[in-house]
């Protein structure tokens, strides 16, 4: 199969800035109007509207009505999945065109990567859960030991309770930390897990996340992370 003119479509789909500005603020998994999506890729209404039905008709993004609005988001995981790994690849860069991190320290201590959690406190969790054999971890994807799963379980975390239709256990590499965190089940679960004990609380219009006082005693006990604040 001749799947370079398809990868071609993709990339010059996804290589504009405005939909790539698009794709990017639809990493956190929210769905998002028009208008809004105009305002945060920096064009007029129109303009994004073209954009999106571009997006739509190349199966990157999904549409949902409710009432009078069309909410639009990232189609799949897959192309969440692409979207981490051009991420990583674009902040590598040329190494003359390399530039230091400037999201933002909230953006990089904690935020969320399309269905899991990323940053500082991602891939601590990551680090705490493999240093203690609770993970083991390759290039390839992770496995939970039963040591880990007795641990995770205890700590109140039900990785039986996610869908199966997922991965179950990835590294996912940290486009801002260049080490991995975990994606699939066992991050969605951890993304849910602070979320649900008020660990983490989302901003609005950013992929960054919150860590509360509570959630900086609570990733301390429970995963050994030192706060930095």
């Amino acid at each position: 199969m001749d799947t370079g003119p398809k990868i071609a479509q993709v990339a010059a789909l996804v290589g504009d800035p405005a939909r790539a500005n698009i794709l990017a603020s639809l990493m956190d998994g929210r769905a998002l109007t028009a208008s809004e999506l105009a305002y945060i890729s920096g064009v007029a209404p129109q303009t994004a509207s073209g954009h999106l039905a571009k997006l739509s008709d190349a199966q990157l993004l999904a549409v949902e009505r409710q009432g009078r609005n069309r909410y639009f988001k990232l189609a799949s995981s897959h192309v969440g999945r692409m979207l981490e790994g051009l991420m990583v690849v674009a902040q590598e860069g040329p190494v003359r065109r390399q530039h230091r991190w400037r999201g933002g320290d909230a953006l990089r201590t904690a935020r969320t990567c399309y269905d899991h959690m990323a940053g500082r406190i991602a891939v601590g969790i990551a680090d705490s859960l493999i240093t203690n054999a609770h993970v083991v971890l390759d290039d390839d994807g992770g496995k939970v030991t039963d040591a880990g799963r007795t641990f995770l379980e205890g700590v109140g975390i039900d990785l039986a309770a996610t869908s199966k239709r997922k991965v179950f256990c990835r590294p996912c590499l940290d486009w801002s930390e260049r080490r991995p965190h975990f994606a699939g089940v066992v991050g969605g679960a951890l993304l849910g897990h602070a979320l649900s004990r008020g660990w983490v609380e989302r901003l609005k219009e950013s992929r960054a996340l919150t860590v509360t006082a509570a959630g900086h005693q609570g990733f301390a006990e429970t995963f050994g992370l030192i706060s930095e604040s």
